[in-house]
């Protein structure tokens, strides 16, 4: 029979195609139907390694991704949602739960791929209902992720006849390593364990592996999942780092353990292959269970040793910022509302240091454009947002309570206080992604357009200080001060506008780093506006006057 490549070839890569859009959009409906709380149900759940293994499989077969978890798990971790040895329970979880999708794959359901995936369009397209679409979702890509599959088992059949690939396959049974190195280096490629597997089943399946070569392949298929966690870890924290690095030696501790014992395990398969009478799909399934599941048994008691072994692997400073909040304790609100107020409040001023934290940060990356700034401004935007809805749901339970007159006073001031300051984390996000426009279009301010910049920079970050201390204080000539420097930043605005429009027409400056210039002295100008809601917030009917 002759051999067609190019038609072996695109059936092939095809087929993966719509198998890994089958895996994601599948994901994606589960994610969905599950709710947009996987955040918080890792941040919940996650009290001790054990439940952070329990919780790490049960995410990750809702949204059928080891990676995804594992990624995840690495941004809460940067993000001091997760200390390490939470997040090394999570990871082990991970890899059970990427088992389901093997066992998914085991159950012969491919001849009727097409028309589960009619179901779904059905689903999709012709009812509103959201939870209708996401489960149309979730059944369209159940039903490509079987029509993949058998594209790409169509595409491998001729490999049958090709003299050269069975001799590779008999290396491989005689040489695990390099099956090892064969299914490291085709994850890291697909970037899917998932969908390396389903090949691998496929291949074993149609005779064109056996379970000998299969196996060592399967541990490096486990071993090269690791990659998506160590891309996500680029450039993030040092935890983080850490995070991704433990996801590695899990799986490299795994697979030397079960290279070693490698005989020992075949003869388990093939034993449960025969008492349970699997198909082939079904035998690698069962083994990349049986893998996933002792390696977490094994390596469960030594987490406290996996951490010390990565933490002294990546030397630095972990330090996070903790997007927990630190003083609402909702006991509070049933036996002392007054010290809620008092614990609120606390919280709120955390939060306000956090803005002025992050204007701090974008200072430096316009001047910088260095993209650790950033990092650190976008991390703090998130952990104001997070804090904004801690906080507001917060003082939601505690305006139900018996307050004070004064205590109720000081309840209305928080709750807008909170909204000024999500506001100010909003615009230095903003001046955060003009000045990456900036940087990415190559356009430059000119010396005097950055001096003035920086000028109105320095006033603004002023007076939120002032804002937020007047507030933590009570202290209403800090207040009053806040009222004149906001004089100062409208003033500086319009004069900045101006003399910008004045460099363009010199020719100094280009018509693109003018209108950067221009919106982000817009949004310095709106956080001198809520800056001012703070501080007339701490004066209310008071008096105090300035010209």
């Amino acid at each position: 029979m002759e051999l067609n490549i190019q038609e072996m070839i695109f059936q092939f890569l095809g087929g993966l195609g719509i198998f890994l859009f089958g895996i994601k959009y599948m994901g994606d409906g589960l994610q969905k139907s599950a709710g947009d709380r996987l955040r918080d149900i890792l941040d919940r759940f996650t009290t001790n390694p054990f439940m952070g293994v329990l919780t790490g499989i049960i995410v990750t077969c809702l949204i059928q991704s080891s990676s995804g978890t594992t990624v995840l798990t690495v941004g809460l971790v940067s993000a001091g949602f997760l200390n390490l040895r939470q997040a090394i329970g999570i990871i082990m979880g991970a890899n059970i739960g990427t088992t389901i999708t093997a066992f998914i794959i085991g159950i012969k359901v491919s001849d009727y791929a097409l028309p589960i995936i009619a179901v779904g369009a059905v689903l999709l397209f012709f009812f509103k209902s959201r939870k209708v679409h996401n489960f149309g979702q979730i059944v369209f890509g159940f039903g490509a992720l079987f029509f993949g599959l058998e594209l790409m088992g169509d595409g491998m059949k001729p490999l049958q006849s090709l003299q050269e690939f069975r001799d590779f396959t008999l290396m491989m049974s005689d040489n695990s390593i390099l099956g090892v190195f064969v299914g490291t280096i085709f994850t890291v490629i697909v970037q899917s364990s998932s969908a390396t597997i389903g090949i691998l089943q496929e291949l074993h399946a149609q005779g064109l592996m056996d379970i000998q070569a299969a196996l060592p392949v399967l541990f490096g298929d486990n071993i090269g999942t690791t990659i998506t966690a160590v891309l996500a870890s680029i450039g993030a924290s040092v935890a983080a780092r850490r995070a991704a690095a433990t996801h590695v030696l899990f799986n490299l501790i795994g697979a030397t353990i079960f290279i070693i014992i490698l005989p020992f395990f075949t003869d388990i398969v093939v034993a449960l292959q025969g008492a349970l009478d699997l198909n082939p799909k079904m035998t690698i399934a069962f083994a990349h269970g049986i893998f996933n599941v002792t390696n977490t048994v094994i390596q469960f008691p030594f987490i406290a040793g996996l951490a010390y072994i990565v933490t002294k692997l990546i030397p630095g400073d972990d330090s996070i910022i903790e997007y927990k909040t630190q003083h609402l304790d909702p006991i509070f609100i049933e036996q002392s509302p007054a010290i809620a107020v008092g614990q609120a409040q606390e919280e709120v001023i955390r939060m306000g240091k956090f803005a002025i934290k992050g204007l701090e940060e974008t200072r430096d990356f316009l001047n910088t454009k260095q993209p650790k700034h950033a990092e650190t401004a976008y991390q703090l935007e998130d952990a104001i947002n997070n804090l904004d809805q801690k906080i507001t749901d917060y003082l939601v339970k505690l305006s139900s309570r018996s307050l004070s007159k004064n205590e109720s006073s000081r309840h209305a001031i928080l709750v807008d206080t909170v909204r000024d300051i999500e506001r100010i984390g909003d615009h230095f996000e903003n001046i955060v992604e003009l000045t990456e426009v900036q940087a990415n279009s190559k356009t430059f301010f000119s010396d005097s357009a950055l001096e003035d910049l920086q000028s109105m920079f320095s006033v603004t970050l002023e007076t939120v200080r002032k804002a937020i201390d007047a507030l933590d204080f009570n202290e209403k000539d800090l207040a009053v001060e806040v009222l004149k420097k906001e004089r100062i930043i409208d003033d500086m605005e319009k004069s900045l506008r101006k003399k910008h429009i004045a460099r363009m027409n010199d020719g100094k400056c280009s018509v693109k780093s003018g209108v950067v210039f221009v919106d982000i002295a817009s949004n310095l100008e709106r956080i001198g506006d809520h800056a001012v809601n703070i501080a007339e917030t701490v004066l209310g009917d008071s008096k105090y006057k300035y010209r």
